[in-house]
């Protein structure tokens, strides 16, 4: 017979913790047991959302792991991983529609901020452009190219025909280092230098390539004074 929440002293459970201390107080175990309702023959859920949470390496892994990855964890079956794997996808897509509202970016990091959880997850590099209006409000944002970023890759015309399109004042550039290092490699200053001469052609400012790691980032616009585009 499994264990069930309402089976645990009053004091104990999640949702009563919840009602009398409100959500902040809860730990992310107690969280994910009011997801999950119930655990296993051999376990609480409390003790089954501990053992589920001490798999992750961190808690964004919720974000990235399958549906296919749940059900094989012990204790949590194919209903359990439906839920789980609907609750966490509902997040993203309020979170991303939250996000999707055109903010204003004014800031290399307030471009991190808005891009790092798409980004900075990804196996592979992804080349991201943001449209701005001339109040730095976004237009647009468009995935143009996926794969090692170099100069036979990205090409000036898929970049500025989407800021004729949207009839943008701006461009941020934007893209992912797998590794987690965010430092700008050789290639990648030869694509913005590439970029930045089609810029001048076309009378439309690139006003910064951020560059995106592991919880880190790297602002040519920042750091451009120790920089030079060869």
């Amino acid at each position: 017979m499994n264990y069930l929440i309402k089976e645990m002293p009053k004091e104990e459970r999640p949702r009563e913790r919840l009602q009398t201390y409100g959500v902040d107080a809860l730990a992310n175990y107690e969280l994910l047991a009011l997801i999950l309702q119930s655990g296993s023959k051999e376990e609480s859920v409390i003790e089954l959302s501990k053992r589920v949470l001490y798999r992750l390496d961190d808690l964004k892994e919720l974000f990235k792991i399958s549906y296919e990855e749940l059900i094989q964890i012990r204790g949590i079956g194919p209903a359990k991983a439906s839920i789980l794997t609907a609750c966490v996808e509902l997040s993203k897509r309020i979170y991303q529609a939250e996000k999707e509202s055109n903010p204003v970016i004014t800031s290399p990091r307030e471009a991190y901020l808005y891009l790092k959880d798409e980004l900075e997850s990804l196996e592979q590099e992804h080349f991201v452009c943001l449209y701005l209006d001339t109040k730095n409000r976004i237009i647009a944002k468009k995935v143009l190219f996926i794969g090692t970023l170099n100069q036979s890759l990205v090409h000036p015309r898929e970049v500025f025909k989407h800021a004729v399109k949207y009839a943008a004042a701006s461009i941020i550039l934007s893209h992912n280092h797998p590794s987690g290092d965010s430092t700008p490699s050789k290639a990648d200053l030869q694509v913005q230098q590439l970029l930045e001469n089609g810029s001048k052609l076309m009378a439309i400012q690139i006003t910064d390539h951020v560059i995106i790691g592991k919880d880190e980032y790297y602002s040519l616009r920042e750091q451009r004074k120790h920089i030079e585009f060869k």
